[in-house]
């Protein structure tokens, strides 16, 4: 034990104070707890992704770099195939943008509550995180943020729109306001973009410091596949590609990501304005139900405040077989849990448990 503890301290110390970025392995038959699509990909994207996959041999490696997927890509987000990166999930691109801009001399500056990686990832590699909270309404603090960018300085700003818990959006005219502050780069994480119905990426035309991620996970339905990809000025694409491991995406997701493209709009879209109309039915259900504070959302899942104990709604749904997130950790969150948008059934039952345990209250 003694010589353990010995290598222990090869560790860096921020690192070992750190609790790593987890999930409880719980089930349930309504798991509405990760954010993610209720609805598989439809069959026409699997059969035609499977077609494509059968007549490419396995045994050779993808493109070292997936240059048919940069020129989807660029295509469908209407930028620069030479400003753009594929990534195994956006998580992996968050991991290579910070490890070629932030040291133990760099600080990153964001917006609380948010994803918790963004803090994770800085603190392991030596950065300084500065944040700001959000406003009570859990509205993006944007003067907060503008004298954060001056007095602080951070070569990083990462902001999760919509964000991640909250379900807020920053405008665009705020935007512009801290993309004109910022010293260094302004990292705007869209991974719910689809449901809010804007996207900041026309902006990179004007600012160069702006970095865009977006995932496959959430609209695309595909969190199996661990797709993502970065939106940003060309020379800077270049220096954050340099942390991109060789071959970070495997053939699969390579050609599921192609045809789930192709076939968005066909396929894929319509399940997203189901989603976002059952989202706007949950917020009324669950306003009406005495105890129960939900807050409006613009993507695929929502807050909600309670009178009761966060731990005691988590535990109450999930003895009805129904998983939601205890959120009540997350700074400024203590009365809150989260749940995401489930198919029209799910959300159903969640509307008539939650109902049920309020009522005994």
């Amino acid at each position: 034990m003694s010589e353990v503890k010995e290598l222990l301290q090869t560790i860096k110390p921020a690192v070992r104070n750190l609790r790593a970025y987890s999930l409880s392995p719980l089930h349930a038959s309504v798991k509405i707890n990760q954010n993610e699509n209720p609805w598989d990909v439809p069959e026409n994207v699997k059969a035609e992704t499977l077609r494509r996959l059968d007549a490419r041999p396995w045994s050779r490696y993808p493109e070292f770099v997936a240059a048919s997927l940069q020129e989807c890509l660029a295509d469908f987000a209407s930028w620069k195939a030479d400003g753009v990166i594929a990534g195994n999930g956006s998580n992996e691109l968050i991991q290579s943008l910070l490890m070629v801009t932030v040291n133990e001399a760099k600080r990153i500056l964001i917006s609380e509550p948010t994803f918790a990686l963004y803090r994770q990832v800085a603190t392991i590699l030596g950065g300084d995180v500065v944040s700001v909270p959000s406003t009570a309404t859990f509205q993006f603090d944007v003067p907060a943020l503008t004298e954060a960018l001056r007095d602080s300085k951070p070569e990083v700003m990462i902001l999760c729109s919509p964000n991640n818990p909250t379900g807020s959006v920053i405008g665009d005219d705020d935007l512009k306001q801290l993309l004109r502050t910022a010293p260094g780069l302004v990292v705007i994480d869209e991974a719910y973009h689809e449901f809010a119905g804007q996207s900041v990426v026309p902006l990179l035309n004007d600012f160069p410091n702006l970095v865009v991620l977006r995932t496959f996970s959430k609209a695309m339905g595909l969190a199996g596949m661990r797709l993502g990809y970065l939106l940003a000025a060309p020379q800077l694409v270049t220096e954050v590609r340099k942390a991109v491991l060789p071959y970070n995406l495997n053939v699969f997701s390579q050609t599921v990501a192609e045809v789930a493209i192709e076939m968005y709009e066909a396929e894929l879209q319509p399940l997203v304005k189901r989603i976002i109309a059952e989202r706007e039915r949950l917020f009324a259900e669950l306003n009406a139900i005495q105890g129960l504070e939900p807050v409006a959302s613009r993507a695929n899942f929502m807050i909600v405040r309670t009178a009761v104990e966060p731990r005691t709604i988590f535990n109450e749904l999930l003895a009805r077989d129904i998983l939601v997130r205890d959120v009540s950790g997350y700074p400024m969150l203590k009365e809150y849990f989260r749940f995401n948008v489930g198919t029209p059934q799910e959300n159903d039952r969640l509307i008539q448990s939650l109902n049920e345990i309020m009522d005994k209250q």
